[in-house]
């Protein structure tokens, strides 16, 4: 399937999209058109549509040959982008959340620079890969953060439901997105539990950039969700028997 056609296939109702809607609608229009996805990100910032992200996409052949993706992200500003769903999707994350995108990226550069590449990506470049591949950011009264956290299914989902309507699950992750574009129960987001009242947070991008630390990332402060369980995304789940499905929504580990 084409980067054009598998877009088609998207549907923007869906509450995972809902942030990002207004400039994926544009995007995938251009495409559809015969645009590439780099072109079409640019178009969207070049047209004052999206914010400056402080980077530029391009073609995957402009990535030079021996030189790690993210640090030449980090050197040359440029996103390289291949014209298929997940490159697409990484492009509208970095036009909604480039701060948090640019914090990123330096770090994993800076750990190449001081490590190389390796076999093995060490503790925080596998934490951010995380965040950045299947991440969500939780906004949320403390019990919800809490039930997460004991990963108290019913309590989370089903007593504690009106609290959701306080909360905001914002997916982060570019390769969850693409996942959800064919949603079944068992996608899993690793979820990053903001610690501040939803209200407090106008720009959420500048918020989790500036909370986000190296020290934290690298003990992998995630928790699972499995993203259809969360209220108002699936009509199956007002059912409550939906949460009883122990291989989707797992207890948590004895230690």
């Amino acid at each position: 399937m084409s980067g054009a056609q598998a877009l088609a296939t998207i549907d923007w109702r869906r509450p995972w999209l809902t942030p990002l809607a207004a400039l994926g609608q544009c995007a995938a229009r251009r495409v559809q058109a015969g645009a590439s996805v780099a072109d079409a990100l640019n178009a969207l910032v070049d047209e004052g549509r999206a914010p400056t992200p402080g980077v530029r996409f391009a073609s995957q052949q402009a990535l030079s040959l021996g030189t790690a993706y993210e640090q030449f992200i980090h050197a040359q500003r440029l996103v390289p982008t291949r014209d298929n769903l997940h490159d697409f999707f990484n492009g509208l994350i970095w036009l909604h959340y480039p701060a948090t995108k640019r914090r990123l990226n330096q770090w994993q550069a800076q750990a190449i620079a001081a490590d190389g590449v390796g076999a093995v990506r060490g503790p925080l470049r596998d934490a951010i890969t995380v965040l950045d591949e299947n991440g969500a950011l939780l906004l949320a009264p403390p019990a919800l953060h809490q039930a997460l956290a004991a990963r108290q299914w019913r309590r989370l989902c089903v007593d504690l439901r009106p609290l959701w309507q306080q909360a905001r699950l914002l997916v982060l992750g570019h390769a969850l997105l693409e996942k959800l574009v064919s949603p079944r129960k068992s996608i899993t987001a690793h979820v990053y539990q903001a610690q501040e009242a939803i209200e407090t947070v106008a720009n959420v991008d500048d918020w989790l950039a500036a909370d986000l630390s190296a020290q934290r990332l690298a003990a992998k402060p995630f928790n699972p969700l499995p993203v259809l369980g969360v209220p108002g995304w699936c009509p199956e789940n007002e059912n409550f028997c939906f949460y009883d499905d122990s291989q989707v929504f797992r207890s948590a580990r004895v230690a």
